[in-house]
């Protein structure tokens, strides 16, 4: 299944704390750097930029590892 997120969805997903929510901040078609980490994003295989709303740190995930929440 292809998730279509946009910019502003509310998504959670599993950290090594457990389950944490956020915001799309962005989908990543294009290689790009967070925090020091090369994020290998592409048209064919997207990821999504993620603010984290309890520490405000962006992250890229896949579609897959994200979930709308509410």
């Amino acid at each position: 299944m292809t998730k279509t997120l946009k910019a502003g969805d509310k998504v959670s997903w599993e950290t090594s704390q457990g389950r944490t929510k956020g915001k799309v901040v962005r989908k990543q078609t294009s290689p790009t750097t967070i925090k020091g980490h090369t994020v290998k994003a592409s048209p064919d295989d997207p990821q999504y930029i993620v603010k984290s709303e309890k520490t405000g740190a962006r992250a890229a995930h896949k579609p897959g590892a994200l979930r709308k929440a509410t």
